[in-house]
């Protein structure tokens, strides 16, 4: 996710002499990016949290796939 938007923000530097609404259209899709990643992160811990307590996986599984969707995401 921060590669992403870090790109991005590269990529839009080339485009410097751009108008204004490039940046808002720019900031706008950056954000609305953002956005969706973190709304599938939240469904994928939700989901791992709803297994662990149904005990469809252990404490161990639950552990790791917590670790990888918090290193995933900027919220979590």
């Amino acid at each position: 996710m921060k590669r992403l938007i870090g790109t991005i923000m590269l990529l839009s530097l080339g485009m410097a002499g751009c108008s204004p609404q490039f940046w808002g259209g720019a900031a706008v899709g950056a954000l609305a990016t953002g956005a969706g990643y973190e709304l599938n992160a939240a469904h994928q811990m939700d989901r791992a949290r709803d297994a662990y307590r149904d005990e469809r996986i252990s404490r161990r599984e639950y552990q790791i796939r917590k670790r990888q969707i918090e290193r995933g995401s900027i919220l979590y």
